[in-house]
């Protein structure tokens, strides 16, 4: 009797992580190729305080959010606090998480769900820590961001030039509302 329960569990298991398997590769083949080469040189003191949501991918977490802000500061520990804030039918929303450093500049480890990290990727940063351009670990993820909560029309074209140059679709931007 044991073994034969033995038997039927581990054959639920085996299913379970075949068929995770085969869905985890169906979703990664429908991705695109981007290049998440973050930048060389990221000075973190420079780069905390106030960022502004100009454009971002759609994902769940944010849809329908307008306002969107987020606030970074170093923790006692090392970390980084990260607050976004936004409104969602006139409420504001709040989601508070922690970023670890890595070895990689321009490279950090973002948890709001402890313990599930994801990446956070600065791929275009300008001299002056004005604007800046963040992916994720994959091309599902895309934001760009500035101290204001405008960007010159300028600058727009720089920062898009750089997100397709490194392959993305730069037309699945949504332009948030400040």
């Amino acid at each position: 009797m044991k073994c034969v329960r033995y038997f039927i569990v581990s054959c639920w298991v085996l299913m379970f992580l075949i068929s995770s398997m085969v869905g985890l590769t169906g979703c990664r083949s429908t991705r695109q190729s981007v290049d998440l080469t973050p930048v060389a040189n990221v000075d973190l003191l420079r780069y905390l305080g106030q960022w502004y949501e100009i454009a971002r991918f759609d994902h769940w977490f944010e849809r329908g959010m307008t306002h969107t802000k987020a606030s970074y500061t170093m923790r006692e520990d090392g970390d980084i606090q990260v607050v976004n804030t936004g409104l969602k039918d006139g409420k504001i929303k709040t989601s508070t998480g922690r970023a670890k450093r890595t070895d990689q500049h321009g490279l950090l480890r973002v948890s709001f769900f402890w313990p599930f990290y994801g990446d956070y990727r600065i791929l275009w940063l300008d001299a002056d820590y004005q604007h800046v351009l963040v992916g994720g670990d994959d091309s599902d993820y895309l934001w760009i961001l500035s101290r204001t909560t405008a960007v010159n029309p300028t600058v727009k074209r720089l920062i898009l030039t750089e997100a397709k140059r490194r392959g993305y679709d730069a037309d699945k931007l949504i332009w948030v509302e400040q």
